[in-house]
């Protein structure tokens, strides 16, 4: 059995009366994009300090990159990179300068550290501002900047918390790019994020912090069927096909008008095929089948208003 990159139980945190993280579990697969949801003060930069070594938890217990996180900070450290809510870019000195600055912390050589800088400068297309002082580089630019000097030590695991915040959606995208990219090259990304799109598009597991603990995990589409309002939308053009299969649905919505039937479904493959299966036992067929699920968007609202800070909730 594979190894997880990172693996927490029970975590707990407090400031002074506060409990900000209240019993966290998480078990992140290597190799992929494991996303931390939740709104402001739920506990998602204190989750990555902790597992980062920034900080100490309270309680529970966490391996990061295989090793135990109490006994073992020095090599958890030596195994991930770190990219903050808030650039760790000098502004008074070139992008290249910070680059050998983090090579120079890494201890390689002045050779290696070069080679390495030269590599990610250009990895990151940022050979042509390379000389140029980097507070004079966009949001976009400092940023990449920021995620280039975390790969210096060539990390296996890198913690991103909020990279995309204030990037207008060119450089949004781009930063996705990079994410992906790194991911495909065997990197563990560990994201914290206030976008849902960001979340949807780029992680393989998303986990919704709330109240200082997980109220759910699973993939995208598996939180989304966590939430009601999922419905199959079967159009006919024939009336009569449409009549018998009104007569066999009678649980659905009706839009006589558009020839359209509103099944509620969760668009799980089994209540899908089990549609499918009435229509056929029948011998009506739909000309369009479309599933329409809760955005992610619905989800978050759902599971950080609605559901106690007590409770949890599995899509696995």
């Amino acid at each position: 059995m594979t190894t997880p990159a990172i693996a927490a139980n029970g975590l707990r945190k407090s400031y002074g009366d506060k409990a900000v993280l209240d019993g966290v579990d998480l078990t992140v697969p290597e190799g992929t994009v494991f996303a931390l949801l939740g709104p402001n003060g739920a506990g998602k930069t204190t989750t990555v300090k902790i597992l980062s070594t920034l900080i100490g938890a309270d309680g529970g217990q966490a391996r990061v990159a295989g090793h135990d996180l109490s006994a073992a900070p020095r090599a958890v450290r030596a195994a991930i990179g770190v990219t903050g809510q808030f650039s760790a870019v000098d502004g008074l000195i070139t992008g290249e300068e910070n680059m050998l600055l983090m090579a120079d912390l890494h201890h390689l050589s002045r050779p290696e550290g070069r080679r390495v800088t030269a590599e990610l400068l250009q990895r990151f297309d940022l050979v042509e501002a390379a000389k140029k002082p980097a507070s004079t580089y966009s949001g976009g630019m400092k940023r990449r900047l920021d995620i280039a000097m975390t790969l210096v030590g060539s990390p296996r695991i890198i913690f991103l918390d909020e990279p995309t915040t204030g990037l207008d959606p060119r450089s949004r995208h781009t930063m996705w790019q990079i994410i992906r990219e790194l991911v495909t090259g065997g990197v563990t990304v560990f994201l914290t994020t206030q976008y849902l799109e960001e979340a949807d598009q780029l992680a393989d597991r998303i986990a919704v912090l709330n109240g200082g603990t997980i109220v759910a995990e699973g993939t995208a589409q598996e939180l989304k069927r966590l939430v009601p309002g999922g419905h199959v939308r079967l159009r006919f053009t024939a009336p009569d096909a449409y009549r018998s299969a009104a007569t066999l649905l009678r649980d659905a919505g009706r839009d006589d008008e558009a020839l359209a039937l509103h099944l509620p479904n969760d668009g799980s493959q089994r209540e899908l095929r089990t549609v499918l299966d009435r229509l056929d036992a029948a011998g009506v067929e739909a000309d369009e089948l479309t599933v329409h699920t809760p955005d992610l968007d619905d989800v978050f609202l759902a599971l950080t208003a609605a559901l106690p800070a007590q409770s949890k909730e599995s899509a696995r």
